[in-house]
């Protein structure tokens, strides 16, 4: 059977006699194409000419793009993406689009086309940011938006944030990224120090999440708990772990939602440092499980 199909040809089976594949019509290619994933249809597209002209077609790739599209693009200078077909507004949108001083990112999955969110903390409000005795800022490749705010020690631990932007409906989950430890690479290869880290195993931090039409949610973490973890060693020491925060729902693009969040930890009764805070992510819910991620819930 294998073999059968790999003979139909643009031309027909085998020599020219019966059916193949090109003698498809497009506009059927087409519509079975609104079924399948960008990365399909791309493949497909390498089978014959009617593959890849249904491949190219601006009503394929207009139901793969979120409804509100343009208000992507709109972030994006006008000579970028005018006189684009819209496969090729969807192949610009699946790389990050900056804003807010590139501070932000927004960006559609590859697969699913599912709009999606990376804040950075230079757009947070973070309690002794200005205090170099507490904070300071480190660039490095490991972050998404190559920067990561350090803390090395400090009584009152805040950091508050929002976003305002016309999100797809969709169920979307807001999560924090967080790293015990300050890390560089020494003789390329990639260390870690844990002398300034104390404090997160003593009172959890608390991760809350609110919108502007009334939906909340609120959760704690120990990001520090090495005594319940003695067996396994300290596994939440010097790596990257996005705390999920939790998850919220947007029924209309407009009015425009607005999502604010926090992480703070502010019983003074004792210091706390130590720790890096990067990016918090706003994801689709289901296409965020499917990822391989350390996530915490």
């Amino acid at each position: 059977m294998g073999s059968s199909l790999s003979n139909l040809t643009e031309w027909g089976p085998i020599a020219g006699d019966g059916p193949g594949l090109g003698d498809i019509p497009e506009s059927c290619v087409a519509c079975v194409f609104l079924y399948l994933t960008p990365p399909e249809i791309c493949n497909l597209a390498r089978l014959n000419r009617a593959f890849r002209d249904a491949a190219s077609s601006d009503a394929v790739w207009e139901s793969k793009l979120p409804r509100n599209y343009q208000d992507l693009l709109d972030l994006l200078p006008p000579e970028r993406y005018q006189n684009l077909c819209k496969k090729d507004v969807y192949a610009l949108l699946s790389r990050p689009v900056p804003f807010d001083d590139g501070n932000k990112e927004v960006w559609l999955d590859k697969v699913t086309g599912r709009v999606c969110l990376s804040i950075s903390t230079k757009a947070m409000s973070i309690t002794g940011i200005e205090d170099r005795r507490y904070w300071n800022w480190i660039s490095t490749e490991e972050s998404r938006l190559n920067i990561v705010a350090y803390l090395q020690q400090i009584w009152w631990f805040e950091v508050d944030g929002s976003i305002k932007f016309p999100l797809p409906p969709d169920i979307y989950t807001l999560s924090f990224r967080i790293h015990l430890g300050r890390f560089s690479k020494r003789l390329g290869r990639r260390v870690c120090y844990f002398d300034h880290t104390h404090g997160w195993d003593i009172k959890p931090v608390r991760f809350d999440l609110s919108t502007s039409d009334g939906q909340e949610s609120s959760t704690e973490f120990f990001l520090d708990d090495c005594v319940e973890d003695e067996a396994n060693g300290c596994h939440k020491r010097g790596c990257w772990i996005e705390y999920k925060v939790g998850e919220f729902i947007v029924t209309e693009s407009n009015p425009v939602t607005e999502i604010r969040f926090s992480m703070k930890q502010i019983d003074c009764t004792h210091s706390k440092g130590g720790i890096c805070v990067d990016t918090v992510s706003i994801i689709p819910s289901n296409l965020k499980a499917s990822r391989r991620r350390r996530v915490w819930k």
